[in-house]
């Protein structure tokens, strides 16, 4: 008997179904509450796709790593690095990208999937002006989903220790945001009672 897994059979036996809660911090654009942790974020993980593989690139910048142009717009400058273009080069040939934005002393993690292209836009260019310099060109992210993803990897690293977290919207902020429209009261997310359940579950739930 093989053990690797050949199929999706396989793997779906192994684990359980989603919450509901991981199904509902989806949104489709990004939201107030998405906008702060994204805004807040001076780094992030840009990953692409191509015709020689795929790719995973660290972006960082003294300000927010990405300007929100609107809710269904990031701009990306490309600062200097090591003229491989790996990212860009991919970008070109296939836009699909992921994005994973961290922010210090925070143990969740936002996560936008999108499509992009490369813009050399002089307005574009412009408005990241530093010291007479400007990025040769920008990543536009044309946002398709936007969510947080569990802490429990940030928890169990310890990558933040010692880090002081920002006020920024919890787990339980986004999902009362996420559900507020809903019909039945039944549906919608408290987010004082969530942090309250969660703190309690993923102490169990560490491993």
């Amino acid at each position: 008997m093989s053990d690797r897994i050949l199929n999706l059979a396989q793997l779906e036996a192994l684990y359980d179904e989603p919450s509901r809660n991981s199904l509902l911090k989806v949104a489709r654009h990004i939201t107030p509450e998405y906008g702060a942790w994204i805004g807040a974020a001076r780094f992030c993980v840009l990953s692409t796709v191509g015709p020689d593989g795929t790719d995973g690139s660290p972006r960082g910048d003294a300000d927010p790593v990405v300007h929100i142009q609107d809710p269904q717009t990031l701009l990306m400058p490309d600062w200097r690095g090591n003229n491989r273009l790996d990212s860009l080069r991919n970008i070109v040939e296939d836009g699909r990208v992921s994005l994973m934005f961290m922010v210090p002393g925070n143990s969740n993690v936002v996560r936008v999937n999108g499509d992009a292209h490369l813009s050399v836009s002089a307005a574009h260019l412009a408005r990241f002006e530093r010291n007479g310099q400007h990025p040769r060109s920008l990543v536009v992210i044309s946002v398709s989903e936007v969510y947080s993803q569990c802490a429990r990897a940030i928890l169990r690293s310890g990558l933040w220790q010692g880090q002081a977290a920002p006020d920024l919207p919890s787990m339980g902020d986004i999902l009362q945001a996420q559900t507020a429209a809903a019909a039945e009261q039944s549906a919608r997310i408290d987010s004082a009672t969530y942090e309250k359940d969660w703190q309690a579950r993923v102490t169990k739930s560490m491993w």
